[in-house]
């Protein structure tokens, strides 16, 4: 079977897909059929966090997929339970909601902030902030929380009552903040906006500000979350308390599953029949994001935050390389005005690294148990490359 030419014979073309056909994975080490290896610093988009077939996490599926693997949310279950209680002791939030996806569960924290406003104030209080250059997921309502122009297009009507304000500008915030707001929803790192980082004045300014006004105040971390910024979530950095925390990626270590995290504030405001899901819980996601959260632990940051000295360490000021942005490991990587990302990404293919691209950086979001050798030797080769394209 030609496997490239079958998907594009069959498989609806959304994706600019590399030419690299995946056979098996193994830690940070990928093999496609031919028995090349590629080291991995993209982690299936952040969502592998112990790398490929990690041994707990295999065992844990394959231990529930023999037991039960579906009973849909009309039934309990223990592994929804387990996890369910691990983030609220490890993050002190009240109450848990499972979805499948990012984009689901940033849809269903954009409902909990309009219903607990609309029960605590009535109709005409629904807008949401957001940051221009921001990215919520690709449902209706999450692109219309999404903060950049590019994906406002095609699918119109959009949906109303969202306000986009440029990244660490309070007094632009505060311009945009009435009697008609209800939330304000950031990520501490926009990661497919080009990896930057907010300032952490202004991450504290949002949680003064919403707690002053009662509005909502949502953390998105879907990319950030589970220990890729060097913190169980990154928002935990700068000792803010948000009201909804929505997570997913690489909560169960590379299958489908998100988690939405209520404060006591808002632990009410979503009653029986006011959201659901079908898989969302699913006992099999549930037991692999419990293998994950259970070892997201200090030494697994600490860890994080020692790549992430190599990386600065290895990367700044060499040839071809302007910055380097981001937290932990989730890193950006910006290049020379006459080097383009994706040449440096297929450079990079051709030697054995699979890395990836936001807007014009080039994007590293390795596993987070990486070793130093793997990641000195995937640096090298971003050095090679860029320097071949200089």
């Amino acid at each position: 079977m030609n496997i490239i030419n079958e998907d594009k014979e069959n498989i609806l073309n959304t994706y600019k897909r590399f030419p690299v056909v995946i056979k098996e994975g193994h830690g940070s080490t990928f093999v496609d059929y031919d028995g090349k290896e590629y080291i991995d610093f993209s982690s299936g988009i952040g969502t592998n966090s112990f790398g490929a077939c990690d041994k707990e996490w295999v065992e844990a599926v394959c231990n529930q997929a023999k037991t039960i693997q579906h009973t849909s949310n009309l039934y309990y279950t223990e592994p929804q339970v387990k996890l369910a209680k691990l983030l609220c002791e490890k993050t002190g939030m009240k109450k848990v909601f499972f979805a499948n996806s990012g984009a689901e569960t940033n849809e269903c924290a954009i409902k909990t902030a309009r219903k607990y406003s609309f029960d605590k104030y009535g109709m005409g209080r629904s807008k949401i902030i957001t940051l221009k250059n921001s990215f919520h997921g690709r449902t209706i309502a999450t692109l219309s929380a999404t903060g950049q122009d590019v994906f406002h297009q095609y699918f119109y009507p959009f949906v109303g009552d969202f306000a986009y304000v440029t990244a660490n500008d309070i007094e632009e915030l505060n311009q945009n903040i009435d009697n008609t707001t209800c939330a304000i929803m950031i990520e501490t790192v926009q990661g497919e906006g080009g990896v930057n980082a907010l300032d952490p004045e202004y991450i504290k300014y949002i949680d003064k500000v919403c707690k002053e006004k009662d509005l909502v105040f949502i953390v998105d971390e879907v990319q950030t979350g589970n220990g890729r910024t060097g913190y169980l979530y990154s928002y935990m950095e700068y000792n803010v308390n948000p009201d909804v925390v929505t997570t997913a990626k690489g909560l169960a270590g590379g299958l489908p599953l998100g988690a939405i995290l209520f404060s006591e504030k808002v632990s009410k405001t979503l009653g029986y029949g006011e959201h659901g899901t079908t898989f969302g819980g699913n006992p099999i996601c549930c037991s692999a994001g419990y293998s994950v959260l259970k070892r997201l632990n200090q030494d697994l940051f600490d860890h994080v935050l020692e790549c992430r000295k190599i990386v600065e360490e290895k990367l700044t000021g060499k040839p071809g390389i302007k910055s380097i942005s981001g937290k932990g490991m989730m890193v950006g990587i910006e290049l020379n005005d006459n080097i383009k990302a994706i040449d440096v990404v297929n450079k990079c293919i051709e030697k054995g690294l699979i890395v990836l691209t936001a807007k014009t950086k080039v994007r590293l979001l390795p596993p987070l148990n990486i070793s130093t050798k793997e990641l000195n030797k995937g640096l090298d080769i971003i050095l090679e490359s860029v320097g071949e394209l200089l």
